[in-house]
């Protein structure tokens, strides 16, 4: 797998066009993708997944109806 087939937290956040604090969360929802691995960075995801994630899921829903 190729560097630019993974996503660190600091491309979560570019693919998702929030800040880091943001995506950190977002990578703890129960609906996003699983790492694939521990890098010196922290957790890595494949970058393809990331874009899958956010194209189905963003933006959130906030507030009440």
């Amino acid at each position: 797998m190729s560097p630019e087939e993974l996503a660190s937290l600091k491309e979560v956040a570019a693919v998702c066009g929030v800040a880091k604090r943001t995506a950190a969360r977002y990578t703890d929802r129960d609906d996003f993708p699983a790492p694939i691995g521990t890098l010196g960075v922290g957790r890595v995801w494949r970058r393809r997944d990331v874009e899958r994630w956010a194209k189905k899921t963003l933006p959130l829903q906030t507030g009440r109806p």
